[in-house]
């Protein structure tokens, strides 16, 4: 069977950015540590306030794509559970430390998302020890026609190139939940020790969702789950506690959902009352509100509601 070309050879920069196949195993490649994965996320966001910045306006990406070898990756997962977050809260808390420099010299900070993204991933054609990168100003706001800005550094030169992809070459990549972050942009740039940001505990997960009608247009409900079981409802809601997750749109019910966290195992469960539900591309059952089914509801799940009402969840 004939080998398929990898993506860097498609793309004709194999020879830039990868060993070859005669010298790959004449070097052993050092293991990347946590301080050269927390250095290098620091360094492009410092590349972004560069580049992107003008008129005394203070630039940079709020999402970070950080690329590993799959055994590189595999070892982080493996032996070094939960330090992906570790190193994500201390990346953001320096990116606050700077942007607060900036401002008090005078610069204007202001965000162009309300969140910062960090995917960390594998891809099987990386080496061990590399290490790639690619930027976004705002989360999910690139179209499929247009090209990302890629930045690669291979561990065996050290050397930056940068260079243009097409959207459709991330398919490669591989994501898992595991290497997934959503923290709330602080607008003082304090950072909150014992906020949600560092210890993911203020609350349970974040719902988003975009809404059909004219006057939401570009707007986006945001709901924090703080109680242990929440009910998702429509337009007809008159109740106002805090467990109500109230989507104001004549296109869910009123109940729709109930969503509840099982703190004994960490998970999301959902049963549907409305007249239909999909997750994640699947048909919910309807259940009766005094009898409800449960079903796990995955995280980084999306949940149509009617057809029509996308809600996505993500995991504080």
């Amino acid at each position: 069977m004939e080998q398929k070309p990898s993506i860097w050879q498609r793309m004709g920069i194999q020879d830039w950015f990868l060993t070859s196949p005669d010298n790959a195993k004449a070097k052993t490649q050092a293991a990347l540590t946590p301080d050269d994965v927390y250095n290098y996320v620091i360094a492009k966001f410092n590349d972004s306030v560069r580049e992107l910045s003008f008129a005394g306006r203070v630039v940079f990406y709020h999402e970070y794509i950080i690329s590993f070898n799959v055994e590189d990756y595999k070892q982080f997962l493996d032996n070094k559970q939960g330090l992906f977050g570790l190193i994500v809260n201390e990346t953001v808390k320096k990116f606050y430390e700077l942007l607060g420099q900036y401002r008090a010299a005078g610069k204007t900070v202001v965000p162009s998302s309300s969140k910062w993204v960090f995917r960390l991933v594998s891809h099987p054609d990386y080496e061990r020890g590399d290490i790639g990168f690619i930027g976004k100003l705002m989360p999910g706001s690139n179209k499929k026609e247009e090209n990302l800005r890629v930045t690669f550094i291979p561990r065996q030169t050290g050397i930056a190139q940068t260079f243009d992809i097409s959207d459709d070459v991330m398919k490669a990549f591989n994501y898992y939940s595991e290497g997934y972050y959503e923290l709330p942009y602080l607008e003082d740039l304090e950072y909150d020790e014992k906020g949600a940001v560092k210890s993911g505990k203020k609350y349970h997960a974040r719902f988003e969702t975009i809404l059909p009608e004219k006057q939401f247009a570009g707007k986006k409900v945001e709901y924090l789950m703080n109680d242990d079981e929440i009910i998702v409802s429509g337009e007809d809601e008159e109740r106002e506690d805090s467990n109500i997750f109230k989507i104001p749109t004549e296109w869910v019910n009123s109940p729709h959902l109930r969503i509840r966290y099982n703190k004994s195992d960490g998970k999301f469960y959902l049963s549907s009352f409305g007249e239909l539900t999909i997750l994640n591309e699947q048909d919910v059952p309807r259940s009766d509100i005094n009898s409800p089914s449960w079903v796990e509801l995955p995280v980084n799940s999306k949940i149509l509601l009617n057809g029509i009402v996308g809600v996505n969840l993500f995991k504080s």
